[in-house]
């Protein structure tokens, strides 16, 4: 005989799926709507509830009941992100040419020269020596665009004058001093000619007694054009000035001294060795060639040589960049500032205004903080329109004034971005004392006029 199971009742069903929803609702929201529950009073419906994006309706439709204040505050906002923008842009830009003319000299130069080592008598010598094609041995590493030699010829007696007399009455004055160099050092160290030509490779090859003067040695020699052919007398023995250079990005002792071709000073002043190499590299070379250019010279000794090269970007350039940087935040912050304190003079304005549609709202029963929450949510739309403006504004701005400058323009698309962001932070903290003050205005003191 089997047993017959008794079918539940409608109120044990009802029952049954009460507990199964108990059980479905975590205990802490459970007892947070018990709570809440008003014995006789039914529970509001959950879409009878005033929702988030109730919220931004409201916030957004009163905005745009107001073209006329949208524009003025819209105004503060956008000049407000459009300079930050555009000065940390300007910053970013000028900082970048700035950085680009220290590289162009101090970040392309490489030297070599000789370790040296003290003798018995406290004198410095040179302990290995450069060769003498070492020119060409340079420039063929990859990174190097031009190369030179130079030395110093020894001649501490000797009388350096653009007349071959003597004259005992005049006081005696330091010659300028003797380089040796090769072709290609005018190209290296970046000198330009204020008249005539540089010394060439002919010249070397064949020893001639050509020199080139430097534009202060020229004015302590008297001369100051080559067209009539002029000479120098060092030691008595003449040499046709072949040019004057006016100005160098690297090396400016050169402007103070005689240059004349290496073959030149080895054969009349037995020069025995170069003193240096010069090379004009490519920015970012200079970590690679620091190995490479040793082994290229002296392969069998490395570290005999010395050289000298930039880590990849000029350390100046790199402070003078953050510098600019730094006083244009800073400016940038100002003026942000006072666009934030527009934004708040206004929606504090329109709080005083709307005393009566708050007092309604918190009269048919708006909380406080639906109150609060919508002022909160018409500065933040405020603040994002300015801030997309100004930052499209400030975006223009950099790119045209860069195009109109010949510059390249420099900016990073995060500060574009951040800067829209921005705009809404700034409506966020500045509707947030106007917010407070209309969320504390009580319903009876609204309705009849007061604040």
């Amino acid at each position: 005989m089997t047993e017959q199971v008794a079918e539940p009742t409608s109120t044990g069903r009802r029952s049954w799926r009460g507990l199964r929803s108990r059980l479905r609702i975590p205990a802490r929201l459970r007892r947070r709507r018990e709570a809440a529950a008003v014995p006789g009073v039914p529970p509001v419906h959950p879409a009878d509830r005033f929702r988030f994006a109730d919220l931004l309706g409201e916030a957004t439709a009163d905005i745009g009941s107001r073209p006329g204040r949208l524009v003025t505050t819209i105004v503060g906002t956008v000049l407000g992100i459009a300079a930050l923008i555009a000065t940390i842009g300007f910053a970013q830009t000028a900082a970048g040419q700035i950085a680009r003319q220290f590289d162009r000299t101090a970040a392309t130069q490489l030297v070599v020269t000789p370790t040296t080592a003290d003798t018995r008598g406290g004198a410095t010598v040179a302990a290995a020596a450069l060769p003498w094609d070492a020119v060409p041995r340079l420039e063929r590493l990859a990174g190097v665009e031009s190369a030179a030699l130079l030395a110093e010829v020894p001649l501490p007696e000797a009388v350096i004058a653009a007349v071959p007399v003597n004259d005992p009455s005049q006081p005696p004055t330091a010659p300028p001093p003797v380089y040796a160099a090769s072709a290609e050092l005018l190209d290296t160290v970046g000198g330009r000619l204020a008249t005539g030509r540089f010394l060439d490779a002919g010249h070397d090859t064949r020893a001639d007694r050509v020199v080139v003067l430097g534009s202060r040695a020229a004015d302590r020699l008297g001369v100051h054009r080559v067209d009539t052919q002029p000479s120098i007398f060092i030691d008595g023995i003449a040499y046709a000035v072949l040019g004057i250079v006016e100005s160098t990005d690297v090396r400016a002792e050169l402007l103070n001294a005689v240059l004349l071709p290496t073959g030149t000073a080895r054969a009349d002043f037995g020069l025995r060795a170069p003193g240096d190499a010069q090379a004009r590299i490519a920015i970012g070379a200079g970590p690679q060639l620091r190995t490479q250019a040793a082994l290229a010279l002296a392969p069998d000794e490395p570290d005999s040589l010395e050289v000298n090269a930039p880590d990849g970007r000029s350390e100046l350039g790199q402070d003078v960049q953050a510098d600019v940087n730094g006083v244009f935040v800073i400016l940038s912050v100002i003026v942000l500032l006072a666009g934030g304190v527009g934004i708040t003079n206004v929606t504090m304005l329109s709080v005083m205004e709307r005393v009566g549609e708050i007092g309604l709202r918190r009269a048919i029963g708006a909380t406080r903080r639906q109150i609060a929450g919508q002022f909160v949510a018409e500065s933040v739309v405020i603040g994002l329109l300015g801030g997309l403006i100004g930052a499209t504004l400030g975006v223009f701005a950099v790119i045209g004034i860069s195009l109109v400058r010949d510059w390249t323009p420099v900016i990073d698309p995060w500060i574009a971005v951040g800067g829209a962001l921005l705009g809404a932070v700034l409506g966020l903290v500045a509707g947030g004392l106007p917010a407070r003050r209309a969320a504390a205005i009580e319903p009876v003191d609204a309705l009849r006029g007061g604040t």
